[in-house]
């Protein structure tokens, strides 16, 4: 038996472990409302986090392309990357599945084509992991930018308020009175 069948046998286990890893990544108080709330308006990220991770899981299991799960990592990490984790605790979700596989695959029967099995499984959360952090990266990039739109527009409204703008001519118009010769 492959680790593809026993994982997909395996599947629901796997989930719900890899979903409790990840909901103990979070404060004492966010866990227990994030583990008992069920409504999916009440808990946007607990259902985020329950269904992405299932779609992420399946695409692991089919060895899906990058362009098949970085949608699924954007969903996952747009919600991370504004909550109060460092990069490497927004993106350790995915290193948490390598130990919960291992553990999984080290309830079978031992043999080589299962090792190889688990090096091929590790290699897919790898290229995940690359992906995630290109996602990640993009999400931090864009809430910089819109911090620093907001600055900007916050800014200008406390200078016009003021009274402290001028308007600056363009570059290429001559200056009243001109300097014609």
């Amino acid at each position: 038996m492959t680790l593809e069948n026993i994982f997909t046998k395996k599947r629901d286990k796997i989930r719900s472990l890899w979903l409790q890893a990840v909901m103990e990544s979070y404060p004492a108080d966010a866990q227990r409302f994030l583990k008992k709330q069920k409504d999916q308006f009440a808990n946007p990220v607990g259902s985020t986090l329950t269904t992405e991770m299932d779609a992420l899981l399946g695409c692991l299991l089919q060895d899906a392309t990058p362009e098949n799960y970085r949608p699924i990592l954007d969903r996952i990490l747009r919600m991370r990357a504004v909550q109060d984790f460092t990069p490497s605790e927004s993106l350790s979700f995915l290193l948490e599945l390598k130990n919960i596989l291992r553990e999984s695959a080290a309830e079978e029967p031992a043999g080589q084509e299962l090792l190889d099995g688990l090096k091929a499984f590790n290699d897919r959360i790898d290229r995940m992991m690359l992906t995630a952090f290109d996602v990640y990266s993009d999400c931090k990039e864009t809430l910089w930018k819109l911090k620093t739109r907001e600055m900007s527009r916050q800014v200008s409204g406390l200078l016009r308020r003021s009274d402290l703008t001028c308007d600056i001519p363009p570059w290429d118009s001559e200056p009243e009175g001109g300097n014609k010769k």
